[in-house]
């Protein structure tokens, strides 16, 4: 009596041809894949958007101008409150551009027009206000600092007559 296998070979088939709908599907796929990494670039340039910073500030102040979303990386600001400045990126994204500018010392009160434009003359243009208010601008601490009352100045002075009497107590009792 023969042996018969106890595993029987596998089947042959003919392969089946290959359909290009898969080909077609990736490659549509990363067409939209490409096509949505593209529009939030685009749309990040579609309108600046521009600050001043104080908006109000006394002549002489100093102001600081930024423009997000120009796509440029320079752009230039003119006002009839300070000259001509031109911005330059803080890093090396070109979406943020800054500056500053020191207001006329001779600058007339009310409402400047700011224009922010994108790369220089003829680009994309962006229209803030200042406000300039009556008076001159504080020097030395930056107008941070109003007017001392005499008893402020007293207790002032009382606490570094204190100090001083404390240190010389201090040292001459370290001597001793």
């Amino acid at each position: 009596m023969p042996a018969t296998p106890l595993v029987q070979p596998p089947a042959t088939t003919a392969p089946r041809p290959r359909s290009a709908a898969p080909r077609r599907l990736m490659t549509a796929a990363a067409a939209a894949f490409i096509a949505t990494a593209a529009t939030p670039v685009t749309l990040a340039h579609a309108a600046p958007s521009a600050t001043v910073s104080p908006t109000t500030v006394a002549p002489g102040g100093r102001v600081a101008l930024n423009i997000a979303g120009c796509g440029t990386r320079v752009a230039r600001v003119t006002s009839t409150a300070f000259s001509e400045v031109r911005l330059a990126p803080g890093n090396l994204e070109t979406t943020n551009l800054f500056g500053s500018a020191t207001v006329f010392n001779n600058a007339v009160p009310g409402t400047h027009r700011v224009l922010f434009e994108c790369g220089g003359p003829g680009g994309e243009r962006v229209t803030v206000s200042l406000q300039v208010t009556p008076g001159a601008a504080r020097g030395g601490t930056g107008g941070s600092v109003g007017s001392v009352s005499p008893t402020e100045i007293a207790v002032g002075g009382t606490l570094a007559a204190g100090a001083l009497i404390a240190g010389v107590w201090v040292v001459r009792r370290r001597n001793a």
